[in-house]
């Protein structure tokens, strides 16, 4: 946006020194810069102080009213009542002295009233377009209400499942976070900010949060700075690019810097390398829990801690409203500092359209439309990764006449909306029983007995009757998995195994000997391997919102193929967390030849083992890789070739490939393009993904598919930490999941 308002200032002054009689369209982003700096010469600092405060609604409309009329608020999150908003827009517009609208805000994380699959299922379909279209539904809905800013997306590449908060990134990998959390920010803004659909974006938590030590949320990170550009920052630096209108900072400190007070990420890097002018937001409190991490003693040092770092709006702490004048007097904050900051948050409020038109219709109907449930049924569709599946025991067909349906998730419409939902509600929510029931009810006979209340449930007294049941069924359909409370913010877990007697449900049903498919619904990879065994078929889908039912049922019956695949790796057990496929390689790494632990002789010689990186009882791999997942039908991958295979670092890499569809479905296949830089200044990951793409094919269809790669996306941050393409050899594969394919060799040269 800066190098728009030059070259549109530049041109300005131009055309006043020609003599022309043409008028020209004035330009939008001057227009506004002019309105924002007038505005701004009119203001107090106290006025200007009150732009930088952002509340919680609380009380009755005139229990906020005074300070409204002060100018003292500048945005209020978590009002949902059209009705209220609007009063409090006409106390901001009619009374307050410069009638500067209110910046309404919620977290609408994944849908408002419509719900999609969680942001880790969605990341599960690798298709851009159902996060573009899940954020689109979530603003159409929400701004009918009055919301105009959300606090989405997170995109924090997160590697250990513990965190209860992998739920609503987009899993392990950098590429895929980049492109799904640019899809949201597209969807929730639309094609202008200023459509009355449109809604801000504010992609969190700058930054590093993920990383959170040992998966315990709010942890201190330590990421080095080369690591931090090369994971961590490049999801961000997309959405900026994008056009994300805010930023959030995030919870943790790094290195023993916090977010809300970490000059090099908000300064050095959002505004001055990437030319942000947006909103920079803290979290919740995260200003004030500055103190907690004994980075401020007190609020006066937070507030200027935080507004010298490049914090433009303070959420709910109100240390800017109570010590910015005494700092800004003290000389310890520059006016200019806090004039920069009201200048985002006024820009942004232009950008919205909120001066215009700062009011809703409080008459629009727009929750549930059809077209909404259509694409949340998609996207749960899309979402869900088939596991396993011996015997092609799915999708069910016309012999199975008995059913029985199992599980504490069978029939569970709040838990299956996933972690923050605030507004969604499991009336509208179709449960797989309820659409199992819809759709086939009149052709099979449907033996329901969940067996256990809820996934925490550890009475084992109803097992038995599910066990009865399916003894008498052609079919089981076990749903298990966690309760939404289980995962999101604040909700980490030391145990990946499902919760309960959920795992005692199962090996119960399976010892009847019938075909025992396995449906998994939860906010994060969970350590299923001894369930994976007891099932025929294994169907994981993260939490999968409100036509998550529907979807299943065109799953397990065939109506759908699956096509979804893992966002991050599943570990066989917890003590191999962080797992992940673009790990850096040890001097020492596995051959895969090494003895196991029930294999190991007794006294068998310290050193007889051989001396490489891995776990005696956990083996090499995970229990499913990064990209893993299979479809009712099979692919086969043949014939690649480069476009070069000696390159200069401004080329472009073009890798053609054969995609057959082997099998007797129709199906879609996710292919997966991946790089790895051999030798570098520093080591570098055994495999990243730069390119993936969705391939529908009918049976014996072969397509000819190609990737378009510019050498320039191989660079990273190098031993003298400048951003290169270094030259060298590197591999290729071309492959269904981050463990899969044959490498391909090129080279690059200077």
């Amino acid at each position: 946006m800066k190098t728009m308002k030059f070259i549109s200032t530049t041109f300005a002054v131009l055309l006043l020194g020609m003599a022309s009689c043409v008028q020209k369209p004035e330009n939008p982003e001057a227009a506004i810069e002019q309105k924002v700096d007038a505005l701004l010469s009119q203001m107090t600092l106290e006025e200007k102080i009150g732009q930088m405060n952002q509340i919680s609604s609380y009380g009755n409309i005139e229990d906020m009213t005074e300070l409204i009329k002060k100018g003292e608020i500048g945005s209020i999150l978590n009002e949902v009542d059209p009705g209220r908003i609007n009063a409090l827009q006409r106390v901001a517009v009619k009374e307050s002295r410069l009638g500067i609208p209110l910046l309404m805000a919620r977290d609408v994380i994944h849908g408002f009233k419509t719900i999609f699959p969680i942001p880790l299922g969605q990341a599960a379909s690798f298709d851009p377009q159902v996060a573009e279209d899940g954020a689109r539904v979530a603003a159409i809905e929400a701004s009918s209400v009055g919301i105009r800013w959300t606090f989405s997306p997170m995109i924090d590449v997160a590697r250990d499942p513990r965190w209860g908060r992998i739920a609503e990134g987009c899993g392990e990998d950098t590429y895929l976070t980049s492109v799904m959390g640019a899809a949201m920010v597209k969807g929730y803004q639309g094609d202008s900010l200023n459509d009355p659909t449109a809604i801000a974006a504010c992609p969190k938590h700058f930054v590093g949060y993920g990383a959170a030590e040992g998966g315990r949320d709010y942890n201190s990170t330590f990421i080095p700075e080369r690591r931090l550009r090369n994971v961590y920052l490049p999801p961000f630096e997309a959405a900026a690019k994008a056009g994300a209108a805010t930023f959030m900072t995030s919870f943790n400190d790094n290195d023993g810097i916090p977010s809300t007070g970490n000059t090099f990420i908000l300064r050095n890097v959002l505004r001055e390398e990437w030319g942000f002018d947006g909103i920079v937001v803290t979290d919740w409190a995260s200003a004030a829990e500055m103190m907690n991490h004994g980075f401020a003693a007190d609020e006066k040092e937070v507030a200027m801690k935080a507004v010298n770092a490049g914090v433009d709006m303070e959420m709910v702490s109100y240390t800017f409203v109570k010590e910015l004048p005494r700092l800004v007097k003290e000389g310890k904050v520059q006016e200019a500092t806090i004039d920069n900051a009201v200048r985002n948050i006024l820009r942004i409020k232009y950008r919205l359209g909120l001066f215009d038109q700062p009011y809703v219709d409080e008459n629009k109907q727009v929750m549930y439309a059809q077209a909404h449930l259509d694409a949340a049924r998609r996207a749960a569709v899309e979402s869900a990764i088939l596991l396993k599946n011996e015997k092609q025991v799915l999708p069910l067909g016309n012999a199975i006449k008995t059913v029985a349906v199992i599980g504490p998730m069978a029939d569970a419409p709040y838990e299956q909306m996933g972690t923050w939902v605030f507004d969604g509600e499991k009336s509208h929510t179709v449960t797989p029983l309820a659409a199992i029931r819809k759709q086939f009810g009149d052709k099979l006979q449907i033996l329901y007995e969940p067996g256990l209340s809820y996934s925490r449930d550890r009475n084992t007294s109803d097992i038995a009757k599910a066990v009865s049941a399916a003894s008498r069924a052609d079919v089981i359909l076990a749903f298990v998995g966690e309760e939404a409370i289980l995962s999101g913010e604040a909700h980490c877990l030391a145990d990946l195994n499902l919760q309960g007697a959920q795992s005692e449900l199962i090996e119960a049903v399976a010892k009847t000997g019938k075909p025992l498919v396995t449906v998994v619904m939860a906010g994060r990879p969970l350590t299923i391997g001894k369930e994976t065994e007891l099932s025929d078929a294994v169907l994981y889908m993260f939490h999968p919102g409100t036509m998550g039912g529907p979807a299943l049922a065109d799953l397990l019956w065939g109506k759908a193929v699956p096509s979804g695949k893992t966002p991050v790796t599943f570990p066989k057990m917890v003590g191999q967390i962080p797992v992940y496929y673009a790990h850096n390689n040890t001097g020492r790494p596995a051959t895969k030849k090494e003895t196991l632990l029930d294999d190991i002789q007794v006294e068998a010689g310290q050193t007889s083992l051989g001396c490489t990186s891995f776990y005696m009882d956990a083996g090499f791999d995970p229990l499913f890789p990064f990209g893993y997942g299979l479809s009712y039908t099979t692919f086969a991958y043949s014939n690649i070739r480069l476009s070069a295979t000696e390159l200069k670092k401004d080329d472009v890499l073009t890798v053609t490939f054969d995609l057959e569809n082997t099998g007797n479905y129709e199906g879609t296949e996710i292919a997966q393009l991946y790089v790895q830089d051999k030798v570098g200044s520093v080591t570098r990951p055994v495999k990243e993904l730069k390119r993936f793409s969705r391939i529908t094919l009918k049976p014996g269809e072969k397509k000819n598919v190609s990737f378009e790669l510019p050498v320039s996306e191989l660079a990273f941050w190098n031993i003298d930490m400048k951003h290169v393409v270094e030259a060298g050899d590197f591999n290729l594969w071309v492959a269904p999941d981050s463990q899969s394919g044959s490498p391909v060799s090129f080279k690059v040269t200077d």
